[in-house]
């Protein structure tokens, strides 16, 4: 996805905040806005947020997972599957 499709100033965002927001939502792609020609903000409507964050936790998840693999903290599946029938 290019981001450089969704630039606008922050001046349009002022004047046009109920559209940026409903364009936000149907088009589902964040939008960037900039201040005197920077880069400032990037904009994106909350289901793209939450599934983004979502996302993320996932992947740190798999991440820790990982370290704790090269780290030796790991157990055979019979043990586990032993300790939670205990339970």
């Amino acid at each position: 996805m290019r981001y450089s499709t969704q630039v606008k100033p922050i001046s349009y965002l002022k004047a046009n905040a109920a559209e940026v927001l409903l364009q936000l939502a149907e088009q589902r792609q964040p939008m960037v806005i900039t201040q005197n020609g920077e880069a400032k903000a990037v904009l994106q409507d909350v289901a793209s947020y939450e599934e983004t964050q979502e996302t993320l936790a996932l992947l740190k998840m798999l991440a820790l997972g990982n370290q704790d693999i090269e780290a030796g903290k790991t157990r055979p599946l019979a043990d586990v599957a032993k300790r939670l029938r205990r339970k």
